[in-house]
């Protein structure tokens, strides 16, 4: 017994990272439930807008054109407002329809056994070393379908990653910093790419009146930033998420790692069935946007406008182009044995949804309390204008500029409101020491996707912990924040320096976008 004792290796010192990460789990940790957060939140929104309501500001609202003002939320006429909208406020919260909805058709999907026998033949086909970085481009490649790949392919990552025989949570992690932490790195043009243009040259325009800006402005730059994308969250995942969580047990009664080694010849028939059932819908889609004046396109003839229908309508296909083959699938497979199955497989989805249920009813409150108060805008507008005042070189300034972003990025979430708040001040201003605003919007696309997966006050994070839990019921906001923090910390770094040396070298960011301004 003694020579075992002495035998026996030391344990080894947690390194510098590992302490790091590991104050963050415990701190976060300590935060309450994601529900509790957001009420809590709210609450401090009202007292902060009650005290700050009767400061006056030097600053100018973009969006109104007038003096900034904090909005008094605890006034009788606003209570009263509060609890006249508050069911409106949560049955409009856009996450929450757009997790449901998509949840159906794949709960269907998932249920009849279709997801499960694709899982198998994609590994079968994709090398094992090679998993982390498919996983992570099909989530870049996910940002084409709006919010889809947070309803896709996080959990798929979850799945995946345990069929394999590796930790699932490391498989959520890549996946969400694939959706979300790379969500300016696309090379296919998505809606943002218009959304973000069209704010970026009303920005320009408050001092070129006749600057244009081409949506595509930024589609080299983002393309290539997929490659480093991939490249960073394959390494973190693999050298930094995997060793760390390889002394966390999955929970014995967590979901059962799918047996993805082979498939039935009746699994193999159905497959090819739904399969071809889903070509089928995919062919008719295209078939109806082929038309220039297809119903599905802008007015102005476009797909990927935010106003094109088909662009407001893909949650919808995503429920449409999953449940059709799920059925075919289970009715040529078995697992269906009448139009009952259906309905309980929705059921029995819709079951697992109920804490992230609640906590979007206190999420969407606190976001809209946040949104009236103001108070986001007014720590936006000091943030940019503390900037200014900083008066730094013009690759100091980018940097910044990507800084101050994925700081305010912990705040307000939306990426279009964000630009419209800080771009009419930032632009103009980069534009008069000869930088123009397609780099600034570069720079800011940088800044607005690296903070995403820490922050515990994006609408989607509380899902991702939802998904986490499925696995280890323990997971917490600091348990994700923690895993999250590498990528974080590593894509800010890193996508930083790429853009700089992109700049250096002069590779063209997109179509029509010069990196100076002449005045």
């Amino acid at each position: 017994m003694s020579n075992q004792t002495i035998n026996q290796a030391p344990t080894p010192k947690p390194s510098g990272m590992d302490r790091f990460l590991n104050a963050i789990e415990k701190a976060g940790n300590k935060i309450p439930d994601p529900a509790i957060l957001f009420f809590w939140a709210l609450v401090i929104v009202w007292v902060a807008s009650a005290v700050l309501s009767n400061v006056s500001f030097d600053l100018i609202n973009p969006r109104t054109g007038g003096a900034l003002e904090v909005n008094n939320l605890l006034t009788g006429e606003a209570l009263a407002s509060f609890l006249a909208n508050m069911v409106t406020t949560f049955t409009g919260f856009a996450p929450l329809g757009i997790v449901l909805v998509a949840m159906l058709g794949v709960g269907v999907a998932d249920s009849s056994g279709f997801i499960q026998t694709g899982l198998k033949k994609m590994l079968n086909f994709t090398p094992a070393k090679l998993l982390t970085p498919m996983l992570i481009l099909v989530a870049i490649v996910s940002h084409t379908a709006a919010d889809a790949g947070y309803v896709l392919v996080i959990p798929l990552g979850g799945i995946i990653f345990h069929a394999a025989g590796r930790h699932p949570l490391a498989g959520i992690a890549a996946a969400f910093a694939g959706v979300s932490g790379g969500f300016s790195a696309n090379f296919i043009p998505s809606g943002i790419d218009p959304l973000l243009a069209g704010f970026t040259q009303t920005a320009a325009q408050v001092l070129d009146q006749d600057y244009v800006i081409n949506p595509l402005s930024n589609i080299f730059f983002t393309g290539l930033s997929s490659v480093l994308v991939i490249a960073i969250g394959w390494w973190v995942t693999e050298k930094v998420i995997e060793p760390r969580l390889a002394n966390l047990p999955v929970d014995e009664d967590a979901e059962e790692a799918p047996d993805l080694g082979s498939f039935t010849a009746v699994e193999s028939k159905a497959f090819r069935a739904a399969g071809w059932a889903m070509m089928a819908g995919i062919a008719l889609l295209v078939f109806a946007l082929l038309p220039e004046d297809s119903a599905l396109r802008s007015p102005e003839g476009e797909i990927t406008a935010f106003s094109a229908p088909i662009m407001q309508s893909i949650v919808p296909l995503i429920f449409i182009l999953f449940i059709i083959p799920g059925i075919v699938y289970g009715r040529v497979a078995g697992t269906f044995k009448d139009s009952n199955d259906i309905i309980k497989a929705m059921s029995h989805t819709m079951s697992t949804m109920g804490a992230y249920i609640v906590m979007s009813f206190f999420c969407a409150q606190f976001l809209s309390a946040f949104a009236q108060s103001n108070i986001g805008t007014m720590l936006a507008l000091y943030g940019a204008e503390g900037l200014k005042a900083m008066n730094l070189p013009g690759q100091a300034t980018i940097v910044g500029m990507i800084l101050l972003t994925a700081s305010v990025n912990l705040l307000v979430g939306s990426a279009s409101a964000k630009w419209a708040l800080i771009g009419p001040i930032l632009v103009p201003m980069l534009m008069a020491v000869g930088i123009s605003p397609e780099l600034s919007q570069a720079a800011y696309r940088v800044g607005d996707s690296v903070s995403n997966i820490i922050s515990p006050l994006m609408v989607f994070f509380p899902l991702v912990v939802v998904y986490c839990q499925r696995y280890v019921k323990s997971t917490g906001i600091g348990t994700l924040a923690s895993l999250m923090m590498p990528f974080s910390i590593a894509m800010l770094i890193g996508w930083t320096l790429f853009l700089l040396a992109y700049w250096a070298l002069g590779i063209p960011l997109g179509i029509q976008a010069p990196y100076t301004y002449t005045m």
